[in-house]
């Protein structure tokens, strides 16, 4: 045989192993880093979609919480995972295209760091407060924060999180002050309105319509473009200050450089997990909604957040050390 034929023998050796490895993925356990804490909405958003990755493909598809500076922790260690398809980033909008321009340093680049896979669902988001807070709406919060700059307490899941910018942006919208309370996850923030420890919250419905619907929070207004299909009767805050709105996503990730095979058979997966009736019905339970598309499409919508974000938040001034 002449060195060329050897050569392309080779060749389509290498290729046919390559393709049957991929063909053959997940063959092991695969793990999904989720960079917010248990309780809050991605880690809800994960356990339920994890869940059906594993009933799907027969292999186990675990969350491992890796919490800390707003989600940069974990999202740092699995842009630096290998890019293998054994460990994923499942991750709430905010950490992926509004960090960057939070922080000086985040640890990650959000575009060439990581291969979108897909998104797999919005969330509804809410202004709650204490039920013995007196405002009962948007109209009503506004007027007694301008007569008492400060006074009252927000409480976040920590600083530079959603829950934390949506508050900001709150504030800066409606023309009032108020004084700003981060906690270690939006459980913590959540127990201490219910308490009564602070007045206010924003929180996703995933880590506060069970409270909502037991009476031991009150709703002011929903963050959200339009009203959430979970609360229809609640008002958006943008119906009391025009223009105001926000809608978070979350997305799966590999690591840059993860075959494409692999991040095909993710995202087919993935589809496949959000058309399940199962897989909506729980979404919808915590209040979110499906949302998927092609990686490409994905990797679109991600610059077109992260140049939106950049205005606002240097329209805004916010930073985090």
């Amino acid at each position: 045989m002449t060195l060329a034929p050897r050569i392309g023998a080779l060749l389509l050796a290498a290729l046919a192993g390559a393709a049957a490895a991929q063909d053959a993925y997940p063959a092991r356990t695969v793990t999904v880093i989720v960079p917010q804490a248990p309780g809050g909405a991605n880690d809800a958003i994960a356990r339920i979609v994890t869940q059906k990755l594993t009933e799907q493909t027969g292999q186990q598809f675990i969350v491992d919480n890796r919490t800390g500076a707003g989600g940069n922790i974990g999202t740092a260690a699995a842009a630096k995972a290998k890019p293998d398809g054994y460990t994923l980033l499942l991750t709430v909008s905010s950490t992926h295209v509004i960090n960057p321009w939070l922080y000086k340093a985040p640890g990650f680049d959000p575009v060439k760091d990581f291969e979108p896979i897909t998104p797999v669902a919005t969330a509804g988001y809410v202004l709650v407060a204490n039920n013995d807070f007196p405002p009962n709406n948007v109209a009503e919060l506004i007027k007694a924060a301008k007569a008492a700059p400060g006074k009252y307490l927000i409480a976040s899941a920590g600083n530079g999180t959603l829950n934390h910018l949506i508050g900001e942006m709150l504030q800066k919208a409606a023309g009032i002050q108020l004084t700003h309370v981060p906690y270690k996850g939006a459980a913590a923030a959540v127990t201490d309105v219910i308490g009564g420890q602070v007045q206010l919250s924003v929180q996703s419905l995933p880590s506060s319509i069970s409270f909502i619907k037991a009476g031991r929070l009150k709703v002011l207004g929903v963050v959200n473009e339009k009203r959430v299909s979970a609360l229809p009767e609640v008002p958006t805050i943008g119906e009391t200050i025009k223009g105001f709105g926000s809608t978070p996503w979350y997305g799966l990730f590999a690591p840059a450089g993860t075959p494409k095979a692999i991040v095909d058979r993710l995202q087919s997966e993935a589809a496949k997990a959000l058309d399940s009736a199962d897989a909506r019905e729980k979404l919808a339970g915590v209040g979110c909604e499906p949302f998927k598309s092609s990686p490409q499409q994905f990797a679109s919508l991600i610059k077109d957040d992260l140049l939106k974000w950049q205005r606002i938040v240097k329209e805004s001034g916010a930073t985090v050390d």
